[in-house]
């Protein structure tokens, strides 16, 4: 086993690939990307139940927020999310492409204002009252 002169640690020890020299460095590095890794395992966890509830989720079923997503995206109050979509069916939402009002060029603008908070019950309950 060797000694290093710099920080006084076995060579032998150090993990493959790693020098006496970047030994700390990689040490900082490590934990520096654990970090970062375990903010965005916290920031998926929450994000997923916050747009739910953002949408409408209690009032509205997973699949009810898909379908009524669908119909402001492609600006077709007939379009549904399919619930098991078919093995071999088309890719979703290639019904729908043709009535989207989108702007297509360099850079894509949606045709659809943003949808605000309970905005999608709010959608249906309209459509269900015509």
């Amino acid at each position: 086993m060797k000694k290093t002169e710099s920080d006084g640690k076995v060579a032998d020890d150090l993990p493959l690939g790693t020098t006496p020299a970047f030994a700390r460095m990689h040490k900082w590095i490590k934990r520096g990307v654990f970090v970062c890794l375990f903010a965005l395992v916290v920031e998926g966890a929450f994000t997923v139940p916050a747009l739910a509830i953002w949408y409408g989720w209690p009032q509205l079923s997973f699949q009810e927020i898909c379908s009524e997503l669908m119909k402001v995206r492609y600006s077709d109050d007939t379009m549904e999310c399919e619930y098991p979509y078919p093995l071999f069916g088309p890719p979703e939402g290639a019904a729908g492409k043709d009535t989207a009002e989108d702007e297509w060029g360099i850079q894509p603008t949606p045709g659809w204002d943003r949808i605000g908070f309970r905005e999608l019950v709010h959608n249906r309950d309209e459509r269900e009252g015509r």
